[in-house]
């Protein structure tokens, strides 16, 4: 395994971050992810990423309405994972009591409560990355910054992220936080990948002069990136987010997807492979969070570690994307 700082910190992190977004109790009624695996099935999942040398692991409270941090809890003490040599990640702001006043946001209200239920559910005194899942426009950003920064001191934080926004409303939180002498974010969790790379405009420059740390969700876009186009997978039946996040721009991603999978071809690898070594080639991108449902997904996610592409491949695999629409908050 390599591994990287986080950012401009002192925290090893290891180049892949595994998603525990598919963990948790399955079903709809559990959350937006029916499709996620109980403890006995990522048991197996876990365990490979662990033995690869993996020591970042992100989950939310939303994940499953909180099962995905119960689970990951329970593997980190399944498998007895010194804390100091691990790094865990969790995040707030969905709604977790449907209907409910106060039940979602980044108030400070909300912030202080939900970080204590998410210790809880993981079992642990403190998380290394809290953060924020979006933003929220109803809530003053003074008040949002200043909360994190509470959660910080408080010990049950060590540092806090921030996910998909514009460039402009990353900034800007950040330089309340500077003028106010409270605690800025190292980290912005967003979506970037062979189907979607208009983060290149802004947010990625953004970051790479601040020294952010860049870890990319969805690096193979809810496995469009994995399989040939129009592949109907398990997850592909029942998963109704993917298709709210990336049906809208079939028509342009499609000839990205077939060249991918000819390049691949060509390579001998898989198409999974290919895609995330592309990503992996970027100097700025920290670590991608890899959702993984199989060991096999865990095993290619690492093995992309070693695939070196060249500067024509590169070119290549980025020759037939054209302009997306811009998904700040996607």
């Amino acid at each position: 395994m390599k591994y990287v700082k986080l950012g401009n910190t002192g925290v090893d992190v290891s180049k892949i971050c595994l998603g525990m977004m598919s963990f948790g109790k399955p079903g709809k009624e559990h959350g937006l992810f029916p499709w996620a695996k109980d403890f006995d099935e990522a048991r197996p999942i876990f365990q490979t990423a662990i033995e690869a040398g993996i020591n970042y692991f992100d989950t939310a409270n939303i994940y499953q309405m909180g099962t995905s941090e119960e689970v990951t809890g329970k593997l980190i003490r399944e498998f007895a994972l010194d804390r100091d040599d691990i790094v865990v990640a969790t995040k707030v702001r969905m709604e977790m009591r449907p209907g409910k006043p106060n039940g979602s946001g980044l108030s400070r209200k909300e912030i202080l409560s939900e970080i204590d239920k998410s210790l809880k559910r993981l079992g642990l005194d403190y998380v290394d990355l809290y953060t924020i899942h979006r933003t929220d426009p109803l809530t003053p950003v003074e008040e949002t910054m200043e909360a994190l920064h509470d959660v910080v001191k408080s010990g049950k934080v060590r540092y806090i992220g921030a996910s998909s926004m514009f460039a402009w409303q990353f900034e800007r939180m950040q330089n309340i936080a500077e003028n106010h002498g409270w605690t800025k974010f190292v980290a912005m969790q967003n979506q970037y990948n062979l189907l979607y790379r208009e983060e290149e405009r802004e947010m990625i420059p953004l970051c790479e002069d601040r020294k952010i740390a860049i870890t990319p969700w969805s690096p193979l876009a809810g496995g469009r990136l994995s399989h040939p186009w129009g592949t109907v997978t398990g997850r592909v039946k029942i998963d109704e987010v993917s298709k709210w996040v990336w049906d809208s721009t079939n028509d342009l991603d499609k000839v990205v997807v077939d060249n991918l999978e000819k390049m691949a071809q060509v390579r001998g690898i898989s198409m999974g492979q290919m895609a995330l070594a592309w990503l992996l080639s970027k100097p700025f991108v920290t670590a991608p969070i890899v959702g993984t449902t199989a060991v096999k997904h865990v095993e290619e996610a690492v093995s992309a570690l070693d695939i070196v592409l060249s500067a024509e491949e590169i070119e290549a695999l980025e020759a037939p994307y054209v302009t997306h629409p811009v998904l700040g908050m996607m």
